[in-house]
């Protein structure tokens, strides 16, 4: 809906359009800030009911609070560094592949950005946990949507290239038929082998429209 209302403003109000684009992404984040909220406020009612006989053991080492801080802080900065890696290869991989920056952009790069939440996702699927694995893989498209693009577009205008909330057609389109099947698939709580081949299939066909999809659109 945003990005169809940016088009209605025309190419020529770009001030309106990045107003419109701060106000959009501030609201995206008090959503997720909101959600965080009622997920831990949930979990912590949840905890109450459950005794603590109930509630499972877990083997294995336990981090203290600054221990864990320290890994966080270091898993950061690896990615940072890694990430600034991945961008800088990106003009030589799309050169020599003959990817567009389009299609690397939108399916290269979140894939692989990804892996960590995709490999845990379907491990603890081949576990026949599948309430954990769905939230996992509709939690990690979630962050990426309700902060890391609200944020980056609050980063953009400090460092002076304004970035903006707003799609092509296609993307919309993209977004609208994820969102519906990602819907679907989840309404009933349940999964089998058929209903994640067609997932793939489904990411496998817009992949490929990216994939031919001309570069100036």
């Amino acid at each position: 809906m945003k990005a169809l209302m940016c088009r209605a403003f025309g190419p020529i109000d770009t001030l309106r359009v990045e107003e419109f684009s701060l106000a959009t992404a501030a609201a995206i984040l008090l959503i997720y800030i909101l959600s965080v909220i009622y997920a831990l406020k949930g979990h912590d009612s949840e905890q109450q009911l459950v005794g603590a006989s109930d509630q499972p053991s877990h083997a294995g080492p336990h981090w203290t609070p600054r221990q864990a801080l320290a890994i966080l802080i270091a898993a950061v900065a690896g990615i940072a560094v890694m990430s600034e890696f991945l961008v800088g290869s990106v003009e030589a991989v799309t050169s020599i592949l003959g990817f567009s920056e389009f299609f690397v952009g939108i399916i290269i790069i979140p894939l692989i950005g990804n892996i960590a939440e995709h490999l845990v996702a379907v491990t603890v699927a081949l576990k026949n946990q599948m309430d954990l694995s769905l939230s996992i893989a509709v939690g990690s498209s979630l962050q990426i949507a309700l902060f890391v693009a609200p944020v980056l577009v609050f980063i953009s205008l400090l460092m002076g290239n304004p970035l903006t909330l707003e799609f092509n057609n296609f993307e919309l389109v993209a977004m609208m038929a994820a969102s519906i099947i990602a819907a679907f698939v989840s309404l009933d709580g349940e999964s089998n082998w058929l209903e994640g081949a067609m997932l793939l299939v489904v990411y496998a066909i817009l992949a490929l429209a990216f994939f031919f999809l001309p570069a100036a659109i």
